[in-house]
């Protein structure tokens, strides 16, 4: 049995991104990964992110904003930043963390009322849908 990959993503808020990308390594990694979120400047889970995720039947239970202070000094295989600004202060890790930005535009960004704000949640969580399959097989190899 392998051992999982520890994966860490990272963002600015820990709201929305970050959240999406783990709760997908959870769900589509298999036990593949050990996976974890946190922010640069953590704040709370948006609820349109557990929306998104209730829609597509992926668990968020574990979910919570965290700091990357919180794993500062812990080992990772893969630290994943997924905004440019967390991509500029994301401390460095010990061990053999490998490094990989994605350039995803924040979707708590987004106008207006929560029905207009969802497909932005919805295009997130597709984008990064792709991106984790992706990395994933990687990780196979």
């Amino acid at each position: 049995m392998r051992v999982p990959v520890r994966v860490l993503v990272v963002c600015t808020g820990n709201s929305a991104r970050s959240i999406l990308a783990e709760a997908l390594l959870r769900h589509l990694g298999d036990g593949r990964v050990q996976a974890e979120s946190a922010g640069i400047a953590p704040s709370v889970v948006n609820p349109l992110t557990e929306r998104v995720l209730d829609e597509a039947g992926i668990d968020h239970a574990w979910a919570r904003s965290k700091s990357v202070s919180e794993f500062v000094g812990q080992e990772f295989g893969h630290v994943i930043t997924v905004c440019d600004d967390a991509r500029e202060v994301c401390p460095n890790f010990p061990g053999p963390a490998k490094r990989t930005h994605w350039s995803i535009p924040d979707p708590a960004l987004a106008t207006g009322p929560d029905e207009d704000r969802l497909p932005a949640f919805r295009a997130t969580l597709a984008d990064l849908r792709g991106r984790i399959e992706g990395f994933l097989a990687t990780i196979d190899e």
